[in-house]
């Protein structure tokens, strides 16, 4: 059974750093790209970042280019998120998922497994 588990989320100030992690099991890591997705309560899940496969191509939301840094292990079959000079509007619930797609999606439709998800809360 395909799980995802994600953990690091936290409450920082502004301009801090966090780094999310997501762990894999049940299903061939190596062989989905991965995404973090998050979500606002009462707003739609929204793309972050993206790995493919292999972990040679990542891709970001425009917002958060410059500060996010997506990487994977496909020994230890995770998938981090470093996220720096955090801001309050990057307040959500961040979700780890996998897709099929090689090179992954910023399609929330396209993942087929998600994990429950980890809050980030940032103060100013």
């Amino acid at each position: 059974q395909a799980r995802l588990e994600e953990s690091g989320g936290g409450v920082v100030q502004a301009g801090n750093s966090l780094r999310l992690s997501c762990a894999a099991s049940g299903f061939t890591f190596s062989g989905y790209a991965m995404g973090w997705f998050r979500q606002v309560p009462g707003m739609e899940r929204e793309f972050v970042a993206g790995v493919s496969w292999s972990g040679s191509d990542t891709y970001y939301t425009d917002s958060v280019k410059g500060r996010f840094t997506i990487s994977r292990d496909n020994a230890k079959n995770t998938v981090t998120l470093q996220m720096n000079s955090l801001k309050p509007e990057d307040t959500a619930l961040y979700y780890c998922a996998a897709t099929d797609r090689g090179y992954g999606s910023t399609w929330d439709s396209e993942y087929a497994y998600w994990g429950q998800g980890t809050q980030v809360t940032v103060s100013s």
